[in-house]
């Protein structure tokens, strides 16, 4: 793949992968991410950050963790979103609670569509999305019973979601549809090859997929650990 061997990123695996299977020459950012993130802010929010640093914060409600639990809950999410993405459907049904998104596999078949798969990664997407969203406000909630200070940064990373959730969501829409392109591009290759089984370039595909589920779940699980660590201060 040229974009890769043309570009040494230093950037999340998630970017690393993409460029790699839809071979994009992607260069450095000039901007520094204060920067970029900036430009992402409007009056109003700017407006909602500055009230949370300046006037008391308000009470967060959550559930709450077993003394020293946060970690753990941490590592149990991170785990059970792993085990979904690595193990399909029965790593599914043994999770707890609202509707998860099952990895089904599909048949073996050369004429097989990327539909199937999109709306797979949709799903977990989904999954991903409210699972650390959830843990993200328990661990507001703890933080907000620690100290004024730590409340004040409970309400800040509040309001910072709250800010880049339609951004975030919007941008990580694009992975499937970067992923369909890699799909289809081993569908071709597969259909000018007369060595390849159906099964090889499929599972290859499958593979792929998965590294980049792992991949975005890292970039998703950023504020989590931005919290635990601010926890592990007190």
């Amino acid at each position: 793949m040229q974009g890769l061997k043309r570009t040494a990123l230093s950037g999340p695996a998630l970017v690393r992968l993409l460029a790699h299977f839809a071979d994009l020459d992607i260069h450095e950012p000039a901007q520094s991410l204060s920067d970029r993130l900036s430009q992402w802010l409007g009056w109003t929010d700017a407006i909602a950050l500055s009230t949370a640093l300046a006037s008391d914060p308000p009470a967060i409600s959550g559930a709450p963790f077993p003394k020293g639990g946060e970690e753990a809950a941490g590592a149990r999410t991170r785990e059970r979103l792993v085990k979904v993405i690595t193990h399909g459907e029965n790593a599914e049904k043994g999770m707890r609670g609202r509707h998860r998104a099952a990895v089904q596999a599909p048949p073996d078949d050369a004429q097989i569509e990327y539909a199937i798969f999109r709306q797979q990664y949709l799903s977990l997407q989904q999954t991903m999305e409210s699972d650390v969203g959830e843990l993200r406000g328990r661990l507001r909630a703890v933080m907000a019973a620690k100290s004024t200070d730590m409340a004040r940064l409970a309400v800040v990373d509040a309001v910072m979601e709250q800010t880049f959730a339609a951004r975030e969501r919007s941008l990580l829409a694009q992975v499937p549809v970067l992923l369909g392109r890699h799909f289809e591009q081993r569908k071709r290759a597969h259909a000018q090859s007369i060595d390849t089984a159906p099964s090889t370039w499929l599972a290859a595909f499958r593979k792929d997929m998965q590294s980049v589920l792992l991949a975005e779940l890292e970039v998703r699980f950023q504020p989590v650990e931005g919290l635990l660590a601010a926890l592990r201060t007190q």
